[in-house]
């Protein structure tokens, strides 16, 4: 077990430690200059998507918009909420400043990376898509880089699917515990048999629960921020200017000073929305849509949803309250969210952050699980080994909940997730040319007046592209 953890702790250093989240920077900040700013550009149109309107004409189709709310389920959980105030604590109000410009960047490789998915996706015979940056390695790439495609997939499968759902159980499990008094058995085995439903029924029951799920959460915890600002309104601009003073040193909250601030907002920011990271990418590709570019836009939003919506929400929680001091470390994480909720709105307020925990933390779940059985079809697409996948996530999710001190085991996941992000940066810049060509097509179909582009495989004969996932009936409107 030494010997584990030393070797993954390398890993980490290698990834984590000081390359990766300058190279997600960088690399985020080219691909902005490069499309043209093109967050910016198509930001109106990304909200089209919340219409709801199917664009095919199977109505079984998984929709850009059950896609999307897919992946905000992932991607909005504990870092919104513990992240934030932990990134606050260490690197001050002005890490909150750095979150959201990661985000803004963050926006354009989601696009990027979104939009690969999408491209490369596969038709499966049950009708649904199948994609991520696995695939897009299989058919952008070649088969020669098919042990860079396994890497990726066991990868995702052991992050993602094992170590962090173990991770969100055990955050489910501790705050019932603490604010409700629920014991930690009680509370897994809910979550796993709740899990075990979704999860056997496949993306098409994952798509409609995160439909349901999502939007109640998200919209319960902006309602509840959005009550403090108002009773607090005259505050408000105070607080923005100290963001954004201490984030450029010009007033010290905590020791390092913008030096601290930079480093927990771009952390924090890139933990919370996982743009590059390449795992929105899976379930971006599940969408029946006319373009990949179309899926591209409607994943930034995504990451605008995750960072600029929900973890401005928290921030503002926090730092309009009394609870945090600049400086004190007494107090970070979930626990200086929920007490500061209670200084603004009364004891009720933890009840009602416990309970959107427990769907942020389930809607984490249901993702997770989605990545790791994505990736497992890229090894093997046997249905025994699906099914075994299953039950074995089930049963960590319950470990999870049921050991506090369970998830230590799972040192392995942050180190992996590195890896991953690696990898995908790596696809992705190789397959930059290719993106650059559908972003080049669907803005000269915008240009000629087409409202909604459409992609024309012939177009790509070049391209290693399953035709049958471009060949469907658009229903028009």
């Amino acid at each position: 077990m030494g010997l584990l953890e030393t070797f993954f702790g390398v890993i980490g250093d290698l990834t984590w430690g000081w390359a990766l989240i300058p190279l997600l920077v960088v690399f985020g900040g080219f691909i902005t200059m490069l499309t043209g700013f093109v967050q910016i550009r198509f930001f109106k149109r990304m909200f089209r998507v919340l219409s709801g309107k199917n664009q095919s004409a199977d109505p079984d189709a998984i929709s850009a918009r059950e896609a999307l709310l897919i992946s905000v389920g992932g991607r909005v959980g504990g870092g919104n909420i513990a992240g934030v105030a932990v990134a606050i604590t260490v690197g001050g109000p002005g890490a909150v400043f750095w979150m959201w410009a990661i985000a803004l960047v963050g926006m354009a490789t989601s696009l990027v990376e979104c939009s690969l998915a999408q491209l490369f996706k596969q038709r499966q015979p049950d009708g649904t898509f199948r994609g991520g940056p696995a695939r897009a390695i299989l058919h952008g790439l070649g088969m020669q880089y098919r042990w860079l495609a396994i890497v990726y997939a066991v990868c995702l499968i052991a992050a993602f699917g094992v170590g962090f759902n173990a991770f969100q159980g055990n955050t489910v499990a501790g705050a019932m515990q603490d604010s409700m008094g629920v014991s930690r058995t009680v509370t897994g085995a809910l979550l796993s048999v709740i899990a075990g439903f979704i999860v056997f029924g496949g993306i098409h029951r994952i798509a409609k629960v995160a439909d349901v799920v999502v939007p109640v959460m998200a919209l319960g915890y902006i309602a509840m921020a959005l009550l403090i600002i108002l009773f607090n309104i005259t505050a408000v601009p105070g607080v923005l200017v100290d963001i954004v003073a201490n984030a450029f040193g010009f007033r010290e909250a905590v020791a390092g000073g913008m030096g601290a601030a930079l480093s927990q907002g771009l952390q924090r920011g890139l933990f919370s929305n996982e743009a590059g990271l390449g795992s929105a990418p899976n379930v971006a590709a599940t969408a029946d849509v006319r373009h990949p570019i179309s899926q591209g836009i409607t994943q930034s939003l995504s990451v605008f949803i995750d960072t600029i919506f929900i973890c401005t929400c928290t921030a503002m929680i926090v730092l309009l309250g009394g609870i945090y001091q600049p400086g004190a470390e007494a107090i970070d994480g979930i626990a200086l969210t929920q007490q500061s909720l209670v200084f603004h709105l009364g004891t009720w307020a933890q009840y009602a952050l416990s309970l959107m925990i427990l769907l942020f933390a389930f809607s984490s779940i249901i993702y997770n699980y989605y990545l790791g059985e994505n990736a497992l079809t890229v090894i093997t697409e046997a249905p025994i080994a699906r099914n075994i996948l299953r039950v074995v996530i089930i049963g960590i999710v319950f470990l999870g909940a049921t050991a506090p001190g369970a998830t230590a085991v799972f040192f392995f996941s942050d180190p992996l997730m590195g890896v991953l992000a690696v990898v995908n940066l790596v696809v992705i810049m190789m397959l930059l040319p290719t993106c650059l060509r559908l972003l080049t097509d669907f803005r000269s179909q915008l240009a000629a007046g087409v409202d909604r582009p459409v992609l024309q495989p012939a177009d790509y004969p070049d391209l290693d592209i399953d035709r049958t996932a471009w060949t469907g009936e658009i229903r028009e409107g």
